[in-house]
Parts: C-alpha cells; sequence; structure tokens
C-alpha cells in the first residue's frame, strides 16, 4: 500500500542488472535513500559486507539528520549491542518476526511503523494527490474487448506437489514452534516444546505447571503414503488425523 499510494519507491540489491557495478549501485542507492531498513538477523550481523559498509553508512546519514534508519527485527539475534541498538526497533519492543504466532501480524505491525516514520510533508502530499479529480476513462467504444476470463488451466507435476508438500510442512513447524513460544510468554504456568525430530516429522507438547496438558506429533507420508499426518493426544486418549495426499 506504501507503493501504492506513492508514498514510497522501494529499491534493494536484487535490482541490480547484469553487468552493472554492484558496489556503485549499492552505494548511490544507499546515499539517495530517505528510509533505509535495516533487516536484522544473524546472518546480517555476520556479513562483513551488511554491517561494515551498508549498516555504517546507513548510520552515518542517520545520524546527519539525511535519512531515516529503522531496524526491522526478523529473528532472535545479539543486536542491542549494535551501533544501531539505541534505535526503536520494529516490529512492537523489537520482538523478532519469527517469534510472533502470526507473520502477517508482525510484518503489518512494521509497515505500520514504516508509515508513522515517513515524512509528513510526503504523507500529506500524498494526500493531495489522492484528493485531486481521477483521470476519466477512455469512452467505452476506444477500449479493445475482450474476454474478462483469460486464465488458462494450470497442471502440476509431481515435483511440483512434492515441493508443495515439504514447503506446507516447513510453514507448520515454523507455525507451531512460534505458537508455542507466544503462549509461554502470554500465559503463566505454561510451558510448550517443540522439537523437530528430522527433515519430516516433528512434536510439540504443552504443559500447565509442568503438568502435560496437550501432544501431538506431526509428519510427512508415512504408512498412509503422501501427505501430512497429524496425530493429536489429549488426557490420555490418542487420535489419529490424515490429510488425503495432495492433487
Amino acid at each position: 500500500m506504501l507503493k501504492k499510494q506513492g508514498l514510497i519507491d522501494a529499491w534493494h540489491d536484487r535490482r541490480i542488472k547484469a553487468g552493472d557495478e554492484v558496489d556503485h549501485s549499492i552505494d548511490s542507492n544507499l546515499n539517495a535513500a530517505g528510509v533505509i531498513l535495516l533487516l536484522v538477523s544473524p546472518d546480517f550481523l555476520a556479513s562483513s559486507y551488511c554491517y561494515d559498509v551498508e549498516m555504517q553508512r546507513a548510520m552515518e546519514r542517520h545520524q546527519a539528520g539525511e535519512a531515516r534508519a529503522i531496524p526491522v527485527i526478523l529473528r532472535h539475534s545479539d543486536w542491542h549491542s549494535a551501533p544501531f541498538g539505541k534505535l526503536l526497533a520494529t516490529p512492537t519492543d523489537g520482538k523478532p518476526i519469527k517469534a510472533w504466532s502470526d507473520i502477517d501480524e508482525a510484518f503489518l505491525d512494521v509497515v505500520k511503523q514504516i508509515r508513522a516514520a515517513l515524512p509528513a510533508k510526503l504523507v500529506a502530499n500524498s494526500k493531495a494527490s489522492k484528493a485531486s479529480p481521477a483521470r476519466t476513462s477512455p469512452p467505452l467504444s476506444d477500449a479493445k474487448s475482450r474476454s474478462s476470463n483469460l486464465r488458462l488451466k494450470k497442471m502440476f507435476t509431481e515435483a511440483d506437489r512434492d515441493r508443495f508438500l515439504h514447503a506446507s510442512f516447513d510453514f507448520m513447524a515454523n507455525f507451531f514452534e512460534a505458537s508455542l513460544v507466544e503462549m509461554a510468554e502470554r500465559n503463566e504456568g505454561i510451558e510448550g516444546n517443540f522439537r523437530r525430530i528430522d527433515a519430516d516429522r516433528f512434536t510439540a507438547a504443552v504443559y500447565r505447571y509442568g503438568k502435560a496438558i496437550a501432544r501431538c506429533k506431526i509428519s510427512v507420508g508415512g504408512a498412509f503414503g503422501r501427505g501430512i499426518l497429524f496425530s493429536v493426544q489429549r488426557s490420555g486418549r490418542r487420535r489419529d488425523y490424515e490429510r488425503e495426499p495432495l492433487s
């Protein structure tokens, strides 16, 4: 929405084209940017280029009042002692995006804070242009006729299905792990235990004051063929469910 409303024009180094000078492209855009997002993770802190070159230049421009540097904490890392550690980070309270139970909610929180940090003049200009009369559409007779539905049926291969299956399983694993952390933080006496057994299996358990109140296991495939198998245990009773193979 920030792009659609004309408030920002985003750039990142994946927009560098073949044949361009990498250092020159990064330097020129870094020096022209009004807002610089520091995407913080252990990899960001470990990268000599990100930390020693890009981040240092971003902080120089921030301190000079030429740009605004905004840390976006993606994953748990030792960032508080970094030069940008004194800046108010996003999401709220610097809670890593990976630790949120709802990733969309985390990124929405980041966007709201970026919007609030944009120069007031820029936001005012956007509202003014929005209020101006819109361009009138060309007469219907001038428009070329076409079908309202030009979408073709997409065919999926076995490889496509397997990739989707494993991507779905990885998403579920991350969701369970983050949810257990969030549940423990929000509720007194609650503990969570997430254990990744291997690439295709994980278990999760919830404890209240040390007593297990729920356990589950999720795996890919198994004796029932291709699919995702979910088994849950509550109060000593065990129930198993299987999703049909993806098609």
